[in-house]
């Protein structure tokens, strides 16, 4: 069969997951996309306009569509109508515009939240990355609704739910692999998350100040997306560390990230946000234990005999739990690996292609 998938925002883990998919699927997958330089909310708002004449200039007559939660669905489909009408949409949602936490003084831009409530109604499939994902979204669907004195069709939330799916982000793990990085120093905590306000690093550190302050000896990775490394908070917390320091920044490319991952030793994460957890597997991939917090996807992603030891309640939790793991650092690396095992493509890509097919099927009954 022939699956259309439509990312207005390419990059990160939609660039990521729609193009790890285009090249493992047994479907033949066109891919349309359109680059991050636009800014998401250009693309959440006009990206519709421009697939919809790319797909009537190439001819395109797909059996499925599915589109990222970044375009606006409905229009789309209203757009194309000429060319594609009869064909089954999906629409995954890596995020949402609805429950994603805002920075302080920020406020939420309900237009692109009703994007993704239209995009979802419209669709014959809802594809959420994570059950903690489609909970969520679900949950904040009659408060949407609710804002309007009449018409409010909150049975719309049910209709959504009846046609929702849970699918993982399929995840390179293949790329991550290689030779153990041999290492006789203090064992390496590692941190790839973005540096954002809903990563909240700034926790990160204070519990790693009160980590040194009991003694504990450890290294650091610093590997995540930053936006301006030369702000004076990143250089401040950067020189606070230096000592501590392995690598620090953005890695270069995707082998050096491999060897970051494998020298480490721990990952740590203080979000207030993720939706999956890209992150967290690819570590846990490359052997590293997870210590995160007991919310978020997080408890989704950890085996529950090991909630015990890995998802912490409050930041002195956090670090009475890095205390431990640093204690016993290295001891279960084949277990992480193999927790996060089911999340690369080879495990992924079937069941992207049989709900896909089935979804196809059911469009053309």
């Amino acid at each position: 069969m022939h699956v259309l998938w439509l990312d207005p925002f390419h990059g990160g883990s939609h660039a990521a997951v729609a193009a790890g998919y285009a090249a493992r699927s047994r479907h033949r997958v066109t891919l349309l996309s359109l680059p991050i330089a636009g800014g998401w909310r250009w693309r959440m708002h006009g990206g519709a306009v421009s697939f919809a004449r790319m797909a009537r200039a190439a001819h395109l007559r797909p059996d499925l569509i599915v589109a990222s939660d970044m375009l606006d669905l409905a229009t789309f489909r209203a757009l194309s109508a000429d060319t594609l009408a009869g064909i089954p949409a999906a629409v995954y949602f890596h995020e949402n515009q609805l429950t994603y936490p805002l920075p302080p003084g920020r406020q939420r831009d309900m237009s692109l939240a009703w994007i993704n409530y239209t995009s979802a109604l419209c669709a014959d499939a809802v594809i959420f990355n994570s059950d903690f994902h489609r909970e969520t979204f679900l949950a904040a669907m009659p408060a949407l609704l609710g804002r309007y004195h009449d018409y409010q069709e909150l049975q719309t939330v049910r209709e959504i739910a009846e046609k929702s799916y849970v699918l993982p982000p399929g995840v390179d793990l293949e790329r991550l692999k290689g030779p153990p990085e041999p290492d006789d120093g203090p064992p390496i905590i590692l941190w790839n998350s973005r540096w954002e306000y809903d990563k909240q690093p700034e926790a990160f550190f204070a519990g790693l100040d009160a980590l040194e302050a009991q003694g504990a000896r450890f290294r650091l990775i610093i590997a995540g997306e930053h936006i301006d490394p030369n702000a004076p908070t990143f250089a401040a917390v950067r020189e606070r560390w230096a000592a501590h320091t392995v690598h620090w920044g953005y890695a270069a490319d995707h082998a050096e990230y491999a060897r970051l991952l494998r020298r480490s030793a721990l990952v740590v994460s203080t979000a207030i946000q993720e939706f999956f957890g890209i992150g967290v597997v690819e570590a846990m991939a490359c052997g590293c234990a997870p210590i995160l917090p007991r919310r978020l996807n997080y408890p989704h992603l950890i085996p529950p005999a090991r909630h015990a030891d890995h998802l912490y309640d409050n930041a002195a939790g956090m670090v009475c739990m890095l205390r431990g793991a640093l204690a016993d650092a290295g001891a279960n690396r084949d277990i992480w690996r193999a927790v996060a095992a089911p999340y690369g493509w080879p495990m992924t890509t079937p069941r992207y292609d049989t709900l896909f097919a089935e979804l196809a099927e059911r469009g053309r009954g």
